[in-house]
């Protein structure tokens, strides 16, 4: 559809969010496939001024559930074959209840197309910058949920910043094969809308149906996970597609194997742009002119934003000392839904008064601004009283030809408190063994950051997004018997 038809059907959706009761500060709750009724929607909640809440389908009925009603939403959109997993309870309190199409879910539900049409398309009032935009839960979430808040103002300056960071311009072609519920499908979907490129949005991702989406429909711009990109270069159809209209691609979600960026600039010919950072606020890019002389680094930060080492005693580090990464922007969040507690944990107040966000990442800023994260603060590995970061241990152990993937954590210890383990993932022609392993890694690691033993596995547990789920693989380590 153009822009036009995209207005005016988020007009209708507005007007109809608006006439329900559920404009400036309702919540909106969005379980839906991508499709262009998800678009129309996350769009007229904005235009209305309530709060959508998008949330990922891929998690379990009970954290769906627990989202929603965290979120204690008045309207709900659904697809149909998300139906069956809202609860009953949520039903009963939820005053409008769509679904694309009714027909397909059952009753009790309003079909979604006509109840649109039924509203006018005619403008809704304007909405400030200080009214809230949205509600997106954190990856991993199970019991607790924990929802990001973005006002509108700061999301504005988000998408100014990363289309600029990120090179968009009115004759991008995007390519989205992230959930739309996903801060990384916002990341081009937004510039999109701000600067009126055109956005193709695909149903998933498959490796196959990308390469010929790219050469078919021209595609300049995309957004991947590192699981996403490792999919697409080891295809076997890779070479034997047109890819010359990309013009710059981004990769982030998750953290990008030094091997496997090494891979990304070498195969596709157009702006590879690594992005670090966090829903919350946090964003960093390493553009492709400053990647050959520091492959390891994230980048700087984007225009708009700040960023600092601190150390566990909240006092700001000098460039070139490893500590907690901090960031100060324009862009950052409002904090966590109903949780001020949480909320007061992630801002760091200086003596001026400013606040800065914290990561929870371990790092390191050079001279010249370029940020080096070493380790998440969460997973360091405290053994003997040293600390011990897992990135650097999973670093040596990638270096081996067999191992495909692996992940390092502390697991209990009688005689150091944590002791590091690995999680390793074997190639499909590897023939060592996890003893072997272990002692190759240990032979290349410091006295302290030895490995206490090598477990395989066939997979890692990972998030719709490819982050590994480290606290669920740690989890029975822990859990005493």
């Amino acid at each position: 559809m153009d822009w036009r038809t995209l207005n005016g059907r988020a007009n209708r959706v507005a007007q109809g969010l608006i006439a329900a009761g559920c404009a400036r500060g309702e919540r909106v709750g969005v379980v839906m496939d991508n499709g262009p009724a998800m678009m129309e929607i996350i769009v007229g909640a904005m235009k209305a001024g309530a709060i959508v809440a998008p949330l990922n389908t891929t998690i379990s009925d009970g954290a769906i559930n627990a989202m929603l009603k965290d979120a204690e939403i008045s309207v709900l959109a659904v697809s149909p074959a998300h139906a069956h997993r809202i609860g009953a309870d949520i039903r009963k309190t939820v005053p409008t209840a769509l679904v694309d199409s009714a027909s397909d879910a059952g009753s009790g539900w309003l079909d979604y197309t006509p109840w649109r049409d039924s509203f006018t398309a005619e403008e809704p009032p304007p909405v400030s910058r200080e009214t809230l935009c949205n509600i997106i839960y954190s990856s991993g979430t199970t019991g607790d949920p924990k929802g990001i808040v973005h006002s509108h103002g700061a999301r504005l300056d988000w998408t100014h910043d990363l289309a600029n960071a990120l090179r968009y311009h009115c004759g991008a072609r995007l390519l989205v094969t992230t959930g739309l519920y996903s801060n990384i499908s916002w990341v081009g979907l937004l510039p999109t809308y701000l600067l009126g490129g055109t956005a193709f949005v695909r149903a998933g991702f498959d490796a196959l149906d990308v390469l010929q989406t790219i050469a078919r429909e021209r595609i300049t711009h995309f957004s991947m996970v590192p699981v996403q990109f490792q999919r697409l270069i080891e295809h076997p159809a890779f070479g034997a597609h047109d890819l010359t209209s990309l013009q710059a691609i981004m990769c982030c979600g998750a953290p990008l194997p030094l091997p496997l960026k090494e891979r990304l600039y070498e195969a596709f010919r157009c702006d590879v742009i690594e992005l670090y950072g966090s829903t919350e606020g946090i964003i960093t890019t390493l553009a492709p002119e400053d990647a050959s002389a520091r492959l390891a680094s994230v980048g700087r930060p984007i225009p708009g934003e700040e960023i600092a080492v601190i150390d566990g005693d909240n006092r700001f580090l000098a460039r070139g000392q490893a500590g907690e990464v901090v960031a100060h922007s324009r862009f950052a969040m409002a904090g966590y839904w109903k949780k001020p507690e949480a909320t007061a944990e992630a801002f760091l107040i200086d003596r001026n008064g400013q606040n800065w966000l914290r990561s929870g990442d371990i790092g390191v800023i050079d001279a010249e601004g370029f940020l080096f994260v070493t380790d998440r603060k969460k997973d360091m590995i405290i053994s003997g009283g040293q600390n011990v970061y897992p990135a650097d241990l999973e670093a040596v152990l990638r270096r081996h030809p067999s191992v495909e993937d692996c992940a390092v954590f502390g697991i209990p210890s009688e005689r150091w408190g944590e002791t590091p383990l690995a999680l390793v993932v074997l190639r499909k022609d590897a023939s060592v063994d996890a003893t072997q392993l272990c002692d190759w890694a240990n032979a290349r690691l410091g006295k302290q950051q030895r490995l206490s033993s090598v477990e395989l596995r066939e997979a890692l547990v990972r998030n719709a997004n490819g982050k590994l789920l480290k606290r669920e693989l740690r989890a029975p380590y822990w859990t005493k018997p």
